[in-house]
């Protein structure tokens, strides 16, 4: 038996920390395309993979209020996995993470006075934006595996681009690269990511069958297997 403190000691899984994603998807041009954006190849987790904006949902987004908040439908299902405390603080952080990372600020005009001291969410207001939540839809739900060494339980929500109200510069240009819009199909023939490449079914999915119904996958490891839930 192994001594915990010992070198030989299993290695405990870290706890997964709650993040939220965005896919902003633009239909106007005949193809879908995804907004999309290359991680630094310095981060340690997923260097130069090709991504959705996204990222850790922080203390900040427990205390704005969006605008508009979350339909009843989207707000049920988050509430439904037992978010009952706070459930809109998701999208709101795939709203601060899409505008610190690619400058584009999802919502309605806002001519009013700042609501709060948070930098990230003073730059947003600042820009003349408020966060609206109504058009957004939760798609999917992803746990990153146990024996990975930074952990997220990630909530993926899906937009489209008509609910982008300007593009300013990113406030955070370092955390995302070479930000663009990609073709659905070309996008499967980049460096993604498994739970990416995932998610853009689910996307297709939506697209083709836009009033549903639409169970929302969850993708996790359960005794080392991986699983496919539907929420």
């Amino acid at each position: 038996m192994f001594d915990k403190k010992g070198e030989d000691a299993p290695r405990r899984a870290p706890r997964p920390k709650d993040a939220a994603t965005l896919v902003v998807v633009d239909r106007t041009k005949g193809e879908p395309l995804i907004l999309m954006g290359q991680r630094h190849g310095s981060t340690t987790f997923m260097p130069n993979k090709v991504v959705f904006p996204g990222g850790r949902v922080d203390a900040c987004d427990y205390r704005i209020k969006p605008s508009k908040g979350l339909r009843a439908e989207v707000a049920e299902k988050l509430a439904r996995e037992g978010e009952t405390t706070a459930p809109e603080r998701f999208a709101l952080a795939a709203l601060r993470e899409t505008f610190e990372e690619t400058g584009f600020l999802i919502g309605e005009e806002w001519a009013g006075s700042v609501p709060t001291r948070s930098p990230a969410w003073r730059a947003f207001y600042e820009a003349g934006v408020a966060p609206r939540l109504d058009r957004l839809d939760f798609i999917a739900r992803a746990i990153t595996p146990p024996y990975r060494h930074k952990r997220f339980d990630a909530r993926f929500f899906m937009v489209d681009a008509s609910a982008i109200v300007k593009q300013v510069a990113s406030p955070s240009p370092e955390e995302l690269l070479d930000i663009h819009w990609v073709p659905l199909e070309k996008a499967r023939t980049l460096d993604l990511p498994t739970i990416t490449r995932r998610v853009l079914d689910e996307v297709e999915r939506r697209l083709a069958r836009p009033h549903g119904p639409h169970p929302i996958p969850f993708f996790k490891v359960i005794h080392g297997k991986p699983t496919f839930l539907e929420l």
